[in-house]
């Protein structure tokens, strides 16, 4: 069963402030308008965009999109 892109990044909270994808998960765990529930590529890079902070990257939601992509087989 698949995940949403949400509840895959989630699971990188908690780790090691040098990495970007948990920087990146804590900004988005904090943000009450990301997009939770979807799966789709271009709705939440449009939010990443519009939304980007020091931590809600572009770059770190890419890194994070294609691990999410393997383990889906998106």
């Amino acid at each position: 069963m698949e995940k949403s892109f949400y509840h895959y990044a989630i699971t990188f909270r908690g780790g090691d402030w040098s990495d970007n994808k948990t920087k990146f998960s804590e900004s988005m765990f904090i943000d009450p308008g990301f997009p939770k529930t979807s799966s789709n590529f271009d709705e939440l890079s449009s939010y990443i965009e519009l939304q980007s902070n020091e931590y809600l990257t572009t770059s770190a939601f890419d890194e994070l999109w294609d691990l999410y992509a393997l383990k889906y087989d998106i």
